[in-house]
């Protein structure tokens, strides 16, 4: 099954391709793989929350922004590859969490991400991780995700 057929088939539409927001672009193709800078979790051109996860953001809404980055990141990659369907899988995921100095939960929320690829590309979506803890991200996002695909 091909990515777009099985993006269909799971309901999922990718979003437009998020406009860097300082000087970068949001992916490169390299050696076989498509690399994304990171990804906020914008939706319809702005970021559903701010702050910090812990505090003025739930862990659980966190989650569900860190998936919205794993697909912004698909878009990008999308975008820079040339089509979805050339997109066979996932290498490695990247995922910082803003949150508070006692809130330890950042797998849990970059479990949102892994999820959603895990969904779109079954075994293929499989992946390398890191969850990391920071005080602050662009913006005052709660969340920021960074994917490496694997291309056909």
């Amino acid at each position: 099954m091909t990515v777009s057929a099985r993006l269909a088939e799971l309901g999922i539409e990718l979003p437009a391709v998020a406009a860097p927001v300082a000087a970068y672009v949001p992916a490169v193709v390299h050696g076989g793989l498509v690399y994304t800078s990171g990804q906020l979790p914008f939706a319809a051109g702005s970021l559903p929350a701010t702050g910090k996860v812990g505090a003025e953001v739930a862990a659980d809404d966190a989650k569900a922004y860190a998936r919205t980055c794993a697909l912004n990141a698909l878009a990008a990659a999308a975008d820079a590859a040339g089509g979805v369907d050339r997109i066979v899988g996932v290498l490695r995921v990247g995922g910082f969490v803003a949150s508070v100095p006692e809130f330890s939960g950042q797998p849990g929320v970059i479990n949102g991400a892994s999820e959603v690829l895990g969904e779109i590309f079954g075994d293929a979506g499989r992946h390398a991780r890191a969850a990391v803890g920071v005080p602050v991200l662009p913006l005052d996002s709660p969340v920021e995700v960074e994917v490496t695909f694997i291309l056909a």
